[in-house]
């Protein structure tokens, strides 16, 4: 690589080069410096005179040239490799597992049952008892009785006519009044009154108590114990190695910057005050000027990646379920029945009769009898004969009142109150107790042992041999076909103009100085 760069920088050289040579081999054929005269030539002797010479040139001719070259070209070559692997088998231990059962231990126990029994009480208690009793009140009282009498009135006419006189017959009678009268009589009865008593009566009764008692029932059952086992799957994948080669680059780094005082520059200026020019300088300032680059070269890791099939064993996990015995402790609940014998106290009702005297006030009507003595005018009619003059009585009916006094017998209620004393059952609850036996059933904890099989995994090592892809450099050779330079010298042809020498003071000296006899 480092050759095929340096073929064009040396290809420039060569031509720089034959470039300088030219131009100092003919250098003084173009020049119209004086010939070495004393005085300065004129046109007329600087006149040129041309003529055609054959010079030899170099040149720089590329050849086509092969050369042999060599890379590394890495092989791939299996060695074989031991390795160790890793196998895991499957070992049945046994440990200790502590569980615990429960036992039913029965136990007798009392305990204090508090009942009621209802105690008849009879109690003595004694009743006001209201009653009515009507009273006689006799009372006076008057009457106005309202009657007509007929009073006679006489007229005497004058006319004999026949007519008929009413005699007033005045007569006097008796008349009997009945009236009613209340008159109490007291009359002593006999009333009988019925009640009930509560009679106590005691009776044992029986009754079946049903209790419910735990019973263990053991059962055997099985479970599935899942369990894990480790299975080699190998395959194979392909693996990115890493490498790489150093290379060197140029890195051109920026000089720093720093700052520097600079001056502008000044002016000359008339100064009046001293009749001439002075000079003012330049206001002084601070710039920032960046330093010149600095080349420096440094090595740089170029990473390749490349891959490689490697085998690889990877172990995957299988479930395995297996059935395990165990034994489940199960309480049935079972009914029992218990017969309690107990007495209850029932009250029957029982119906009683007893004789109460009371006396009864009983209002007798009583008809009596009162003589009246009154007066009746009959009026008793005569036939009589009178000349002209003869009195008509006439009867002119005129009201009279008179008052008549007699007794009123009225009842009056009265309010009466008797004591009547009677006996009352009264039933008192008594509290008692008594001690009632009865089974406790208690569960007691036992813990029991039991071998329980479960499975390990043990490694075990074995040496397995596979064969592992190694890279081995070998250098190849190959042919690169390069252009080398090469320097031919040809004969050019080249017109060279030279002045003709116009002093005698030249010559051929001269002229050989200046170079036209070359």
């Amino acid at each position: 690589m480092r050759a095929v760069l340096g073929l064009p920088m040396l290809a420039v050289m060569l031509a720089a080069f034959s470039a300088n040579s030219a131009e100092a081999a003919y250098g003084g054929l173009f020049s119209f410096r004086n010939c070495g005269c004393c005085e300065p030539a004129t046109y007329e002797c600087c006149k040129k005179q041309c003529y055609t010479v054959n010079k030899t040139c170099k040149e720089v001719v590329y050849e086509k040239q092969e050369q042999t070259c060599y890379k590394t070209v890495y092989e791939k070559v299996w060695e074989d490799k031991t390795i160790d692997c890793v196998t895991y088998e499957t070992e049945t231990l046994y440990k200790d597992c502590t569980y615990t059962t429960c036992k039913p231990v029965w136990e007798t126990k009392t305990r204090t049952v508090n009942y009621t029994v209802c105690k008849p009480v009879w109690e003595t208690r004694t009743k006001d008892i209201c009653y009515t009793v009507c009273k006689p009140v006799w009372e006076t009282k008057t009457k106005d009785i309202c009657y007509t009498v007929c009073k006679p009135v006489w007229e005497t006419k004058t006319k004999e006519i026949c007519y008929t006189v009413c005699k007033p017959v005045w007569e006097t009678k008796t008349k009997d009044i009945c009236y009613t009268v209340c008159k109490p009589v007291w009359e002593t009865k006999t009333k009988e009154i019925c009640y009930t008593v509560c009679k106590p009566v005691w009776e044992t009764k029986t009754k079946d108590i049903c209790y419910t008692v735990c019973k263990p029932v053991y059962e055997t059952k099985y479970r599935d114990v899942c369990e894990t086992i480790c299975k080699p799957v190998h395959y194979t994948k392909t693996v990115k190695v890493c490498g790489g080669h150093w290379e060197t680059k140029t890195e051109t780094i920026p000089g720093p910057v720093v700052k520097k005082c600079i001056q502008e520059p000044g002016c000359w200026t008339w100064d009046p005050c001293c009749c001439k020019c002075v000079y003012c300088p330049g206001e002084s300032k601070v710039v920032e000027v960046q330093c010149p680059p600095k080349t420096c070269c440094k090595k740089v890791w170029v990473p390749e990646v490349t891959e490689k099939q490697v085998n690889c064993v990877r172990y995957e996990h299988e479930t395995i379920t297996k059935q395990v015995p165990y034994k489940v402790c199960r309480m049935e609940k079972e009914q029992r029945v218990k017969t309690c014998t107990y007495k209850v106290c029932k009250m029957v009702p029982e119906q009683r009769t007893k004789t109460c005297t009371y006396k009864v006030c009983k209002m007798v009507p009583e008809q009596r009898v009162k003589t009246c003595t009154y007066k009746v005018c009959h009026m008793v009619k005569e036939n009589k004969t009178k000349t002209c003059t003869y009195k008509v009585c006439k009867m002119v009916p005129e009201q009279r009142v008179k008052t008549c006094t007699y007794k009123v017998c009225k009842m009056v209620p009265e309010q009466r109150t008797k004591t009547c004393t009677y006996k009352v059952c009264k039933m008192v609850k008594e509290c008692h107790t008594k001690e009632v036996p009865y089974k406790v059933c208690k569960m007691v904890q036992e813990t029991h042992t039991k071998q329980v099989p479960y499975c390990v995994k043990k490694p075990v090592h074995t040496t397995k041999t596979v064969k592992v892809c190694k890279c081995v450099p070998k250098q190849v050779a190959y042919t690169v076909t390069r252009c080398v330079p090469k320097v031919v010298c040809k004969t050019v042809p080249v017109t060279v103009c030279c002045p003709v020498p116009c002093d005698p003071c030249c010559g051929e000296a001269a002229a050989s100085d200046c170079g036209c006899g070359a």
